[in-house]
């Protein structure tokens, strides 16, 4: 009987950045193991426990410091926007729902344009930088928003802070570059737990701390009602900028090597100096210099000068890693499988941010068409959604990804999306008669808004963790996975841009058809949520999958193979 090579032996590692003294290889696989596959048929939890990295917990809790107060920023503008939008001068009645929409596209529009750019930077400079920056300047965006009293100024700013804010993204790629296939989908089941409880902790601060009235004449209207959740937004990404910059460790290997952050900043500002100087130095007139052959004996015999003072500290200032040397071609990395992940992670974020965009335009306004409800009701229902984010993800998600893959979650979460669009517009009213005269109107759509909400909710986290597990896992290498991030984030933009708008729209549209007009949004996202769902019936990979569920799959095959060469050697199909 010939023998078969293992099935451990088929799978090489990336070593654990925080965790191995080496550096890490370029390619991405399975963590090594001393430990054999399989013994006598089964595998010992010691086997188990031995093959898995340990978390790098400090930098998980940093990073989860910065996704918490960039999650609680961006969530707390949602419950108040509806009637920030109305008090424009500029907005007229029955309109409120596109402008809504048009503010938040503008943010999603400006990241479209842009985090492909800061995944590609990251990549270059390093991801703390990256991170530094964007938080700094969302702050101060922030600030600004809270000041906005007309249409065009919202618009303006929610663009800048699109245009700033590529995190996201770069928060992704630390997460896949210092953890490895045997514990990222600890890692990364973590992530939406701290989007959860953004979930709750903006929508609180935004429908709490709006303020009418003016604190300092109580009798008067406060001009800037809305200024207060931006300061405490504000007031939170700055204490995230503070712990990213003191704890945050650089994950990107090639940029470990370069100087302190500070001293990196002050060499950018040299070399931008010496290169608009009148008296460039010699790095630069390498660059720039004579093209001709005749000028370029010159300077080869200028060479010998050029170097001794080169060496006398005139060389280019140090701002970015070297590259590793290795090029991939645009094939291994857009193959057939990433390029439908993508697509599908399009559609995924666009029927996620339009559910949330329509949910508070449908919630706030009034019946027919809506449901109704204040702010501060809207708010709480959404921390109620963060809060069930929150007790799925910890207690139920990790489980069951287990069991179904990464691939079957994913399709499963597309597919809950098309009974949340579906089931919304069915909602009933506040003076709705309750069904068998149990209990009361309110008390039933309160009851059917959180069935839905919780449905709606295990379809986004369940598949913002799988699609972030593929979308790590189809990299072929560490050096593209921040490009490959930015571009996944991008295309997110993308949906996110459009959701917004054309939601938006449709609900303005909606407002004109009775009766049942708020279900022409609703069924139009459901249709699109199909299409999606279809389509990840396309992605067939076998390295999408994280260790685990490799390695179940492995030992199927192996035992069902073992029993097929017993029965061969039985029957003297295969001689030994």
């Amino acid at each position: 009987m010939p023998s078969r090579r293992p099935a451990i032996e088929a799978r090489r590692s990336t070593l654990h950045y925080e965790t191995f003294p080496t550096i890490p290889p370029r390619s991405r696989g399975h963590p090594p193991s001393t430990s054999p596959a399989r013994n006598d048929g089964t595998r010992s939890e010691d086997s188990r426990t031995h093959r898995e990295s340990p978390l790098p917990t400090r930098q998980l809790i940093v990073l989860a410091v910065i996704a918490l107060a960039e999650q609680t920023a961006l969530n707390s503008i949602s419950p108040y926007l509806p009637e920030m939008t109305k008090s424009f001068p500029e907005v007229k009645d029955g309109q409120t729902g596109l402008y809504v929409g048009l503010i938040a596209s503008s943010f999603a529009l400006a990241q479209f344009t842009t985090n492909f750019f800061w995944g590609w930077l990251s990549d270059k400079i390093g991801r703390k930088p990256v991170i530094i920056m964007g938080t700094f300047l969302t702050m101060c965006c922030f600030l600004a928003f809270g000041f906005c009293r007309e249409l065009w100024q919202a618009i303006l700013v929610q663009a800048l802070m699109g245009f700033v804010n590529g995190n996201s993204g770069v928060v992704s790629t630390c997460l896949g570059e210092i953890t490895d296939r045997s514990n990222q989908s600890r890692a990364f089941t973590y992530l939406p737990v701290v989007y959860g409880i953004g979930g709750i902790t903006g929508p609180i601060v935004g429908g709490l701390l709006v303020m009418y009235k003016n604190p300092f004449a109580n009798s008067e209207a406060n001009p800037y009602p809305y200024l207060l959740p931006n300061l405490f937004s504000a007031l939170v990404l700055a204490i995230d900028l503070v712990v990213c910059m003191l704890f945050l460790e650089e994950s990107l290997e090639e940029a470990k090597n370069l100087p302190p952050l500070g001293k990196r900043l002050g060499n950018l500002f040299s070399w931008m100096w010496q290169f608009t100087s009148s008296s460039r130095p010699t790095y630069v007139r390498r660059l720039f210099g004579k093209s001709d052959a005749a000028q370029d004996m010159d300077v080869a015999e200028d060479d010998l000068d050029d170097d001794a003072s080169d060496s006398s500290g005139e060389s280019a200032p140090t701002l970015f890693p070297h590259s590793s040397g290795e090029e991939l071609s645009r094939k291994e990395i857009l193959n057939r499988d990433t390029i439908l992940l993508l697509v599908t992670y399009f559609i995924f974020q666009l029927a996620n941010i339009s559910y949330n965009s329509l949910y508070p335009i449908f919630a706030e306004e009034k019946p027919p068409t809506g449901r109704g409800l204040k702010p501060e009701a809207v708010g709480l229902s959404l921390s109620f959604a963060g809060a069930i984010t929150i007790l799925f993800q910890v207690g139920i998600f990790g489980r069951l990804r287990g069991k179904l893959g990464n691939k079957m979650a994913y399709r499963v979460s597309l597919g809950l999306f098309i009974a949340a669009f579906g089931l919304m517009p069915w909602v009933g009213y506040k003076e709705s008669q309750p069904y068998k005269g149990i209990g009361s109107g309110a008390g039933w759509l309160w009851f059917e808004l959180g069935v839905v909400l919780v449905i709606k909710t295990i379809a986004g986290v369940g598949g913002l963790t799988a699609a972030l597990l593929m979308i790590t896992n189809s990299a072929p290498n560490h050096n593209v996975l921040g490009t490959l991030n930015g571009l996944a984030q991008t295309l997110s933009a993308a949906g996110r841009a459009a959701g917004p708008f054309v939601s938006g729209s449709l609900f303005t549209v909606a407002t004109k058809i009775k009766p049942k007009g708020e279900a022409l949004p609703f069924g139009i996202f459901a249709g699109i949520a199909l299409i999606g769902f279809l389509l990840s019936f396309g992605i067939r990979g076998e390295g999408l999958e994280a260790e685990g569920w490799s390695d179940e799959e492995d030992e199927e095959e192996d035992e069902e193979e073992e029993v097929g060469d017993d029965l061969n050697e039985r029957t003297g199909l295969i001689r030994k």
